[in-house]
């Protein structure tokens, strides 16, 4: 038996989770903590630390040989750095790879959450097999990652696969990023309350009406029940996706589309819109090619991943 195993994190704005999986994706141990919030970066790597010794501590008998970090951000893989993280503003710039091998002794690897996902997916997922596959993450925005010829995209300045800002609206919604029109304004989960809001005056017999602390769970909610505005929400969402997921069709060609994330939930709800909107888009019968199905591995997609890239930097 091979008692090797790599240490798996997915650091998010709320919660650092984390655990010791063997070559097989087999989650020995895991655990969970909330994420530091403070401005300093020592304090985030303390609790990857603390985290990764009590996973040391639950696997008695493995010897522990990587650590692999997920970071919700843009990161420089070669260098083990994370150029931006929007929610941990303490990490901007940061040696995440330098001060975690240090720490615990262990080589170290750094990599976007949506690109670990996908590499999930990949590796024990829906996708397992595809050599040419698309990751798409739908929670409070929307993400994304890109795998061509078995390999992550990661493009000239790691930014590869920021799939939420498509524009699906040349004149649309304000966007964070300072676009317009993005997808991320359309097909996530501040996107179904935001367009909720906005139609709940056309739609007064609705449950969801009036209520000034909508969560994108009640719209599911309602949606599953027949609710009318709800059910028109999830067209909407399902549209624009369908019009972003078009693109990535034409441009990239892959073998399958797989759509994860909170938001995922309600497949059922916008997927008939966005199957009828690739159908009439897509080009040269790129939508009979390609699958577009929901992940699989769920949360696990992104600790998954992170453990087989720690697995190829020890191959």
């Amino acid at each position: 038996m091979n008692r090797e195993i790599v240490l798996a994190a997915d650091l998010g704005g709320t919660n650092l989770r984390m655990a010791a999986i063997d070559c097989q994706g087999t989650i020995l141990y895991r655990t969970r903590r909330e994420t530091p919030r403070g401005e300093c970066a020592d304090e985030i790597v303390e609790a990857i630390v603390e985290s990764a010794n009590e996973c040391r501590e639950n696997c008695d008998g493995f010897q522990v040989k990587a650590i692999s970090t997920a970071v919700p951000g843009t990161v420089n893989v070669s260098d083990g750095i994370i150029i931006t993280a929007p929610n941990l503003a303490a990490l901007n710039d940061f040696r995440m790879v330098a001060a975690l091998e240090n720490k615990l002794g262990i080589k170290a690897v750094l990599e976007n959450d949506a690109n670990v996902a996908a590499v999930g997916e990949n590796w024990l997922g829906v996708s397992k097999g595809c050599k040419n596959s698309i990751y798409v993450t739908l929670g409070t925005g929307v993400g994304g990652g890109i795998i061509i010829d078995g390999k992550v995209l990661r493009g000239a300045g790691g930014r590869a696969g920021e799939i939420g800002h498509l524009c699906v609206e040349a004149f649309g919604v304000p966007c964070r990023c300072g676009s317009c029109g993005c997808v991320e304004q359309y097909s996530s989960a501040s996107a179904i309350v935001r367009i909720a809001k906005e139609l709940e005056a056309q739609y007064p017999e609705s449950a969801l009406k009036n209520n000034a602390q909508l969560k994108a769970f009640e719209v599911f909610q309602a949606g599953t029940n027949g609710d009318e505005l709800a059910l028109e929400v999830f067209r909407q969402m399902g549209f624009y996706l369908g019009v972003a997921l078009t693109s990535l069709l034409n441009v990239l060609n892959p073998e399958i589309v797989v759509v994860g994330g909170g938001a995922s939930a309600g497949w059922k709800l916008f997927m008939p819109q966005m199957q009828e909107t690739i159908r009439r888009r897509a080009y040269g019968g790129s939508s009979v090619r390609a699958k577009i199905v929901r992940g699989e591995l769920g949360d696990d997609a992104g600790i998954l991943g992170a453990a087989r890239l720690a697995f190829d930097l020890l191959a």
